[in-house]
């Protein structure tokens, strides 16, 4: 994919995420107002929180999206990398309050239901179905362009979604066989999904920010290229970093040092292109050396 594509998808699933928490504020805004229901209002101040984190969310995508300039000669991706990061840690206190209330409410169960008014059942399953949708392009967007930032994000919305099953779930069987604690169960396996998830996407963040190292397949694959490629006689110092969705290359490759210096460009350009194509979001810069070792400099012995 190319970099201009990834860029269009991700600052898609940005504003369809914003529209989205934006829709979800003003149905539940509307429920409130119609029921007076307590469950609805949480679920608004929780939507209200979404909106929040997505608009933050996309305006780190558009931010990372700019070109580089004189300040940063490696571009803005990183930003990338704070947003997402930050967003694993609000996941993951947002999974701490979750299980924090589902241990309370089975420790000390109430007969209370979520959403028993009409209207607010109405309300949270259109929010699901639009949650869904927008969990279903999110999830679509991160495969392709590999950014955190958008399954941080999904991450979230997913954590939505689930308790809002729950409390549907544990109404409907509170009604049928009298269970009222389904709700705190299905709450807290959501819990222990968003941790893991979060923990992993902050790793992942954090990796990035203290420029490990791309996945191995990835420099394995760079490395196969390389070794194959007409005019280069071997290579080494192969250093890669990531940033954002961007990954940084720094490779030497061997050349003979009696080629012109026209030919020898042509050589690692055209290597260069060839590596951009197979991995369309690298930025990668390729050091031309003698094959037998010696310096630029060195005069060839006689």
């Amino acid at each position: 994919m190319a970099l201009k594509e990834s860029i269009r998808l991700n600052i898609s699933a940005g504003l369809v995420s914003v529209l989205v928490a934006i829709a979800l504020v003003l149905m539940k805004l509307w429920a409130l107002g119609q029921t007076g229901s307590l469950s609805v209002a949480a679920s608004l101040a929780d939507s209200a929180l979404d909106l929040m984190i997505s608009m933050g969310a996309l305006a780190a995508t558009i931010y990372a999206a700019k070109p580089a300039d004189e300040d940063h000669a490696f571009g803005h991706t990183s930003v990338e990398d704070l947003a997402s990061l930050a967003q694993s840690i609000f996941i993951l206190i947002s999974a701490g309050v979750i299980a924090t209330s589902a241990l309370r409410r089975l420790w000390v169960p109430d007969r209370l239901s979520i959403g028993a008014e009409q209207e607010g059942m109405l309300v949270m399953a259109v929010s699901i179905g639009l949650t869904a949708g927008l969990v279903l392009w999110q999830g679509y967007v991160a495969r392709r362009t590999g950014s955190r930032v958008v399954a941080a994000d999904r991450l979230h919305y997913i954590g939505d979604m689930l308790p809002a099953f729950g409390a549907i779930l544990s109404l409907w069987a509170a009604q049928r066989f009298g269970l009222t604690s389904i709700d705190s169960v299905v709450a807290l396996a959501a819990a222990a999904f968003m941790a893991v998830s979060a923990l992993t996407i902050g790793k992942s963040a954090w990796d990035a920010l203290m420029d490990r190292r791309a996945d191995p397949s990835v420099i394995e694959g760079m490395a196969t290229i390389v070794r194959g490629w007409p005019g280069v006689y071997g290579y080494h110092d192969l250093k890669t970093r990531t940033a954002g969705s961007r990954t940084f290359v720094n490779l030497h490759i061997e050349l003979d040092g009696e080629q012109t210096l026209r030919e020898a460009h042509a050589i690692g350009a055209a290597l260069r292109r060839a590596l951009i194509e197979a991995y369309p979001t690298s930025d990668i810069i390729i050091h031309k050396d003698v094959m037998d070792g010696r310096p630029p400099d060195e005069p060839k012995k006689p």
